[in-house]
């Protein structure tokens, strides 16, 4: 009964609308879904994060897992391949958000912070830009 809820796909030409599946098959879900080991460093990871509903990278590393197709939670994505966090951005709210790129097919993710995510890590991928300018700084002093 766990693998026919895991492995529920839509159907093709479908619409990209999310479909509820029924309340049995999301209890079975959310129960299977509490916690996670982080295939990228092997933290043990709970999915009771606080920040976010749908858990789904490392607090240690931020790695994430390409599970999620078209929504957030829907755990549809047929790739399965680990997702490198590239950057992080802010959304108009003030609210940080990862972006991550699937190291196996390259698709590009958003997921939101949580609070417990490391710290030194997002701020070292919000300086990541200034440590890598789109010009030469080093050429445009003087030769004096």
């Amino acid at each position: 009964m766990v693998a026919a809820a895991l492995s529920r796909r839509r159907p093709e030409g479908a619409s990209h609308a999310r479909v509820r599946p029924p309340r049995s098959e999301r209890s079975i879900r959310l129960a299977f879904c509490r916690s996670f080991q982080c295939g990228h460093c092997g933290v043990a990871v709970s999915n009771d994060a606080p920040g976010t509903s749908h858990r789904n990278h490392c607090p240690s590393c931020l790695w994430s897992r390409h599970l999620d197709r078209n929504a957030p939670g829907d755990r549809d994505a047929k790739c399965s391949g680990g997702m490198e966090p590239i950057a992080v951005t802010v959304r108009g709210n003030g609210r940080w958000v990862l972006i991550h790129r699937c190291a196996d097919c390259g698709r590009l993710r958003m997921n939101k912070t949580a609070a417990d995510d490391n710290a030194l890590l997002l701020m070292q991928l919000a300086a990541l830009p200034l440590s890598m300018p789109p010009v030469p700084f080093a050429r445009m002093g003087g030769d004096d």
